[in-house]
This record gives structure tokens, C-alpha cells and sequence, in this order.
């Protein structure tokens, strides 16, 4: 058998739980590549099926100089990249971001291959031009942070060269706060869901940052949280509609507050809510968003009819079937 879908960027949040996605749709034929190093990432991918997994470097190597051992791939799900939003190094985030995705783009354009990858939410920067995920006005989008600015320019550089128009074209995806099983790793860039259930283990209570704005009261700023699971759903269903070409955003449509998450985690916890408001740092202040919400209108316009699930019902499972027994996904296939 040989590997018809590559999956960068495999082994992270939203790429291992594509390949369980796939997994259960009966798919094993992927070819999987990340840069593994000394954190735990790897056990996302324990549990899961697949062809073969190639470091990240090793690939791009392969791709220059082996084009012909891909031959087989037929459809790219480009997930891989540095997604710390608080990265401070410009010129890592370019070349690993922006150089990388314009290559592997180029060359699967070269030969037919559909073209799947993770743009941003954070390429809106604050939010005040809206956050349509049409093109036309990507000229003016500006986004907070180096990151989202690398994600940009390749949404941009797409454009240009016209590869988000034409029928057969190519697929952007904004994902917008996905949380859920999978991110033992990330650390700091966590979900609130993550980092608070430890907070509540440790202390009984969950800290939010305090509104710095006069129009938000604390714990009020707005997201719009997408479980993982139908983050992976929406992505394999643009992957296999070939008439959907273009940026689309994958959220769930429906604004939620931080107080509204952090109830849905005590509950799930059989708990009493504790919450303390603290002082947002003043470093990112200046590029904290307090409205975040998809709007979906292009996404359902492919023919996206499932409903995502409700936020309570999502933290719960999180929580419950993962979090609490330490599980990945595929853990509970096992």
C-alpha cells in the first residue's frame, strides 16, 4: 500500500485528530511528517494508523530531490507550522510558515493534488474589518501578532497567483479556538479548557484576565470555540468537495464567553464555579481580541448541513473521556 494523503503537521492537535478521523473512516494510507522533539507530542500519534511518518526537514528534502517516491499522494492536509501566536522570531516563522507552505503548495499544484491548509483566525488581527472569509478583501486585514502575519502572507501570496479562485483550486482553513483531546504538548498555547482543568486540580478555582475595556465586563470577552472533533469534519469535508476552493472559516458561528467555558468545565467536574479576575499583562494588551466569532456562510454554502456540538456538550466530552483518564484520541479504541 502506498500513501495516497500526507498529513503535516501530523502529530499536533488538529492534524493527529485528523488522522483519527480518518482512521474511522477505514483510512491507514497516509504519510504522515512534524518535527518531534523532546516533548510528548509523539504519543498523539501512538495510538493512530498510518503508512509511514517522515520528519519534517527529511520531507521537504524528499520533495526536492525525490519528487517521484510521492508520486502516490493524491490530497495534502498542510497542518504543520509554528502556531505560537506569542513566537517573537519573524524570520522562523516566515521560512517555517510561509516559505515551507509555498513550496509544498507550488508543487502539489504541478500535479493535480488537492491542497488543504491551516491558515488563521489571527490573520483578522483585532476584528475591525470584520471577519468574512471572502478574498476580496484580504489587502486590508491586519493581523496582531508575527504569526498571523506569516499565515497572511500566504493567504495573500495565494491570491496573487490566483490558486484561491479556480475550480480545482486550493483550500485555506481559519480555524478558530479549537480545543480539545491532543494537546497535552503545547503547553502555554493550551486551551483554557487544558490549563484551567489543572488550575481547578491544583487551587479549586480557574483564572481569567479581567476586561481592560470599558464595553466588556470581565470574563465577557467572546470566542468562538470549536471542539476538535468537528474542526477535523468540516476540514476532511472541504478536502473532498471539489467545487470548494477559497479561505473558509471553521468555527461553530455562535460567539461564547470565557465565564460560559469556565462553567462548562466545573460542571463536567461536578464542581461549584470559583473564578478570579486577574490583571491581563500589558504586553498583550495592545493585541488581545475581545469578539471572535466564524462566520460560516461560505462553508455551508458547499453543503455543510451537521450541526457542531454545543459547547457544554464538547467541554464534557473533553473533559470526561480524555482529561480526567489522561486518554489520547484512539486510547479509547484500544
Amino acid at each position: 500500500m502506498s500513501p495516497s494523503i500526507l498529513v503535516t503537521g501530523g502529530a499536533g492537535l488538529i492534524g493527529s485528530a485528523l488522522i483519527h478521523a480518518l482512521n474511522q473512516r477505514g483510512r491507514e494510507d497516509i504519510l504522515v511528517t512534524d518535527v518531534l522533539g523532546e516533548d510528548m507530542k509523539w504519543k498523539n500519534l501512538s495510538p493512530l494508523r498510518f503508512h509511514d511518518y517522515v520528519q519534517a526537514d527529511a520531507f521537504l528534502d524528499r520533495l526536492e530531490c525525490e519528487p517521484e517516491s510521492l508520486d502516490s499522494i493524491r490530497t495534502i492536509y498542510h497542518l504543520g507550522a509554528c502556531s505560537a501566536t506569542t513566537e517573537r522570531d519573524a524570520g522562523y516563522l516566515m521560512e517555517n510558515n510561509y516559505g515551507y507552505t509555498k513550496a509544498l503548495a507550488g508543487w502539489a499544484l504541478q500535479r493535480g493534488i488537492r491542497f488543504v491548509y491551516a491558515s488563521s483566525a489571527a490573520t483578522y488581527g483585532d476584528g475591525l474589518k470584520g471577519m468574512d472569509d471572502g478574498t476580496d478583501h484580504l489587502d486590508t486585514l491586519r493581523p496582531l501578532n508575527a504569526y498571523g502575519y506569516s499565515k497572511h502572507l500566504f493567504d495573500l501570496h495565494a491570491k496573487r497567483n490566483g490558486w484561491l479562485r479556480r475550480e480545482g483550486g486550493i483550500v485555506g482553513i481559519k480555524y478558530f479556538n479549537v480545543f480539545g483531546p491532543n494537546e497535552w504538548h503545547k503547553g502555554e498555547m493550551r486551551s483554557l479548557v487544558a490549563k484551567a482543568y489543572e488550575q481547578i486540580l491544583e487551587t479549586g478555582k480557574v483564572r481569567l484576565f479581567k476586561s481592560h475595556r470599558p464595553d466588556y465586563r470581565d470574563g465577557e470577552q467572546v470566542r468562538d470555540f470549536v471542539y476538535v472533533k468537528d474542526a477535523v469534519a468540516m476540514t476532511i469535508h472541504l478536502a473532498e468537495t471539489p467545487s470548494a476552493h477559497g479561505l473558509f472559516n471553521i468555527g461553530t458561528g455562535t460567539p461564547r464567553n470565557w465565564i460560559d467555558l469556565t462553567k462548562a468545565l466545573f460542571t463536567a467536574l461536578d464542581r461549584k464555579p470559583e473564578i478570579e479576575f486577574i490583571d491581563m499583562p500589558e504586553h498583550i494588551r495592545n493585541q488581545y481580541q475581545y469578539h471572535t466569532c466564524a462566520d460560516v456562510s461560505r462553508l455551508l454554502a458547499t453543503g455543510w448541513t451537521t450541526p457542531t456540538r454545543p459547547l457544554e456538550e464538547s467541554v464534557s466530552d473533553y473533559v470526561r473521556n480524555y482529561l480526567v483518564p489522561g486518554k489520547h484520541l484512539g486510547d479509547e479504541e484500544a
